[in-house]
């Protein structure tokens, strides 16, 4: 288990990060830093656009190759950093396919990603900054101030970009943490301006921070700030770290894509569920479910339900919001939910020595710029016991769950021994080829379009918050309250 934010890290001061401080050792895990990329995983991030819609297109004939190029060659307005989570699934007619469990915003994935070459020290660091928030600081308008990056978990990730950051720029920049619960922060929005505190005490004004703040940004950072802040809270609640409005992204997004052949695949999700619905529902997907937290994340307030004794657990416990969504849960094929569509299951790992099959899920991390997207990062995570035939005792969190960030005592920290990395010894655990890194890539882009149209939808043309819609599409009064303006 690695600690890698403490308590006492979430409560120092500002501190400043000089051009040529990148150390790819304090960056990446040991593991990644002396493995070998996969072929065929370097191959995939080599390919140009043209190559992978030509592909895509001729395995699905029903796709419009000139909407997927334009797709994939936009500039997204505000969610221009994202991470999808993906199942890898098969029907019952066993024809497989990727499924969106989730899209983040600010996502990990640059610390367990291997280098492509030795002369690319700084691997996705350098070309998420490069690609997509360098650009942003020549918009016109922005205050007087620094450079910073602001977080609440990862300090692995985070100082990387701070050194990446001071390399292109030139300049020093500032690494602040912003936990969601502290009596003395030492960051802070003062009528929409950002700034540190140093150790001295002293504040300095920041004209655009990246953020990895993760946990509730939007009750810190104003949904509109003088500041530009990347990615702004805006990408979180349009779904970035909203899962509820992220359903609906995906269905209004899905209406426009009809004409091309496209679609975001994802678990079958019914959205606004109080608590007291959620066992009738639960019992509509055949007594196996999942149960989500519409806003939080790292696996936290995801609930796997599997019998009549994990749901009345869940019904026994309190909860911090009103609404929850609940998905079609993908697991054995003798017991998946029941949906609409038939039954999705769990494809998993290729058989170990002992035949077991653990589930293993595929984060693909991708940028946006002027020249559209391009994947950045892609690592896969198994769950810690392997995948039963028949469930009948334990968690099924257990078999199931495979995110392995966990709020400890001491912080956050990560059980990197379920970390299956794209190298040539664990790649070959998780049974996938090149089509499938494409579709998981076409996949996360997409549900990356449909929040950012989302977010767009979601800002007026003064740049403000238009509420009224916001609370039609998300009416939960706790949420709400939460949200910071100004």
């Amino acid at each position: 288990m690695l600690v890698n934010v403490t308590n006492e890290e979430l409560h120092m001061p500002a501190r400043r990060i000089a051009p040529g401080s990148f150390e790819p050792a304090r960056h990446f895990y040991p593991r990644a830093l002396n493995a070998e990329l996969h072929p065929l995983v370097r191959f995939f991030l080599n390919l140009s656009t043209d190559r992978l819609v030509a592909r895509y297109a001729h395995l699905h004939p029903k796709v419009v190759p000139g909407d997927l190029h334009n797709i994939l060659t936009q500039e997204p307005k505000f969610f221009r950093w994202s991470g999808a989570d993906l199942f890898n699934v098969t029907t019952e007619q066993g024809n497989r396919h990727m499924v969106v469990l989730e899209t983040n915003s600010c996502p990990s994935g640059n610390k367990s990603m291997p280098i492509s070459s030795e002369e690319l020290e700084q691997g996705g660091y350098r070309v998420l900054m490069e690609t997509a928030f360098v650009p942003l600081l020549a918009r016109r308008g922005l205050p007087e101030g620094g450079l910073a990056v602001i977080f609440d978990k990862n300090a692995v990730e985070v100082h990387g970009y701070a050194a990446a950051l001071a390399d292109l720029t030139g300049e020093q920049v500032w690494v602040c943490p912003f936990p969601s619960e502290s009596p003395d922060q030492h960051a802070r929005f003062d009528d929409g301006l950002l700034s540190v505190r140093d150790v001295e005490g002293k504040w300095h004004p920041i004209r655009a921070a990246m953020r990895y703040v993760t946990q509730k940004p939007w009750s810190r950072i104003p949904v509109c700030s003088k500041t530009l802040v990347f990615n702004p809270p805006i990408a979180c609640l349009a779904g970035g770290r909203n899962k509820l409005l992220a359903a609906k992204a995906y269905e209004f997004y899905n209406a426009e894509l009809m004409d091309s052949g496209l679609e975001i695949r994802c678990p079958e999700t019914v959205r606004d569920v109080s608590k007291a619905e959620i066992p009738f529902w639960v019992k509509r997907f055949g007594g196996n479910a999942v149960v989500k937290n519409p806003y939080s994340n790292a696996g936290v307030g995801v609930y796997t339900i599997v019998g009549e004794k994990e749901l009345a657990a869940f019904m026994e416990r309190d909860y911090a919001y009103d609404q929850f969504i609940v998905q079609a849960l993908i697991g054995n094929h003798r017991w998946s939910s029941t949906t609409q569509r038939g039954r999705l299951f769990q494809v998993g790992t290729v058989p170990n020595k002992r035949g077991e099959i653990f589930v293993a899920d595929l984060r693909m991390m991708i940028c946006g710029g002027k020249d559209g997207f391009r994947p950045l990062a892609t690592y896969a995570r198994r769950a810690p016991k392997p995948l039963p035939e028949d469930f009948n005792r334990g968690a099924s969190w257990d078999v199931l769950g495979t995110n392995l960030s966990t709020k400890t005592a001491a912080g956050w920290s990560t059980d990197a021994d379920r970390l299956l990395m794209m190298d040539r010894r664990d790649f070959n655990q998780l049974g996938v080829g090149l089509d499938d890194l494409v579709e998981a890539y076409i996949q996360t882009v997409l549900s990356t379009v449909a929040i950012d149209r989302m977010a767009q939808n979601l800002i007026n043309q003064k740049g403000r918050l238009r509420r009224k819609l916001f609370r039609s599409l998300n009416d939960d009064e706790r949420l709400m309250e939460e949200l910071l303006e100004a």
